[in-house]
């Protein structure tokens, strides 16, 4: 599967970092798409379907085709948060996602998180069988082991592999990528800028204002004064390639290999812009070992793993009935 060097990351434009102007995110997406952005990641679990309404939205009508990702096995409901992988679901739920993104196929379908009273393979399998019937292209998944990761890969090949990677968080270099890079699959990091950290930007009302900082470790107290230290230097490093740190942060992730597709997400224009050049500042050898010398990767604190765990409980009753007209209308984009 090619994409461009960067996707877009589009979770923050419904979910996670307070209200968001529809509208605006539609000029985000379509701009992003302008610069050559050609991956677009969602989920049937982001603002509980909406955003895989406003991706379909944005990018209906674009003069080309656009690819698109999204994910399924979270569900967000009454209840709370729950996990369902079951494969009797997986059908329902790809026809769903379908219908309100407004097209015919998926380019790339990840299962968002591993139920745990559900074996991978057997939802792989489910999977496999919408690829078969061309419903989707390709397959990934998100947030799994490198044991998980093989036994998905035994039953289907899997495209991609998802998880959060950045200079702020880089324990998936001890095993996932060693294990995706073994079995062939493509690695997009989410969150490559360490939810905003990396931009030298954020305030403290930020911080305050999102659920997605509020709760994260690297985000509080001594962990974060040491955290903002680091970005200092990492500022003063970008200052020196001419680059700001959001683009030098993006930019170590691509020198990592041509197997990496980081998809930041951001609602301003001018970021997506910022953003996009990354893909054009190549590190020299001197640059990455003044970058590590300067932000180690020992030298963050906070320890993600202590809140990033969602609830584990399988979500319990039928899976929701797909709509009633779950292939492309008239006048909608197809793939």
């Amino acid at each position: 599967m090619v994409t461009s060097a960067l996707g877009m990351g589009c979770m923050g434009l419904s979910q996670g970092y307070g209200p968001a102007d529809e509208d605006e995110s539609v000029r985000a997406i379509r701009r992003a798409a302008e610069l050559g952005v050609t991956m677009f990641d969602t989920a049937m679990s982001y603002g509980q379907g909406n955003n895989e309404r406003l991706i379909g939205r944005a990018l209906a009508g674009l003069p080309w085709q656009a690819q698109v990702a999204t994910k399924f096995g979270i569900v967000r409901d009454s209840g709370g948060v729950h996990l369902d992988g079951r494969p009797e679901h997986v059908r329902g739920y790809c026809e769903a996602s379908l219908a309100r993104l407004g097209v015919g196929v998926i380019d790339l379908y990840y299962l968002h998180r591993v139920d745990p009273q559900v074996p991978i393979a057997d939802t792989i399998g489910a999977m496999a069988q919408l690829v078969t019937e061309g419903k989707i292209r390709h397959l990934g998944v998100s947030e799994v082991t490198p044991a998980q990761l093989e036994q998905a890969a035994a039953v289907h090949p899997i495209s991609a592999v998802q998880f959060e990677w950045s200079l702020l968080w880089r324990d998936p270099e001890d095993d996932i990528i060693p294990a995706a890079r073994r079995l062939g699959a493509g690695i997009v990091p989410y969150s490559p800028l360490g939810r905003g950290m990396l931009t030298a930007t954020l305030t403290r009302d930020d911080i305050d204002g999102s659920d997605f900082r509020r709760g994260d470790p690297r985000f509080q107290g001594g962990d974060l004064d040491q955290n903002l230290a680091r970005v200092a230097a990492l500022r003063r490093v970008a200052d020196g390639l001419g680059l700001t740190p959001a683009q030098l942060a993006l930019a170590w992730l691509l020198a990592q290999g041509p197997d990496v597709v980081p998809i930041p997400g951001t609602r301003r224009l001018d970021r997506i812009e910022q953003n996009a050049a990354a893909a054009g500042a190549a590190l020299s050898e001197a640059g990455l070992r003044r970058l590590d010398d300067a932000v180690p990767r020992a030298g963050w604190a906070g320890d993600r793993r202590s809140f990033a765990a969602v609830a584990t409980s399988r979500r319990a009753g039928p899976a929701p009935a797909p709509p009633p007209h779950s292939t492309t209308a008239p006048g909608q984009r197809g793939k």
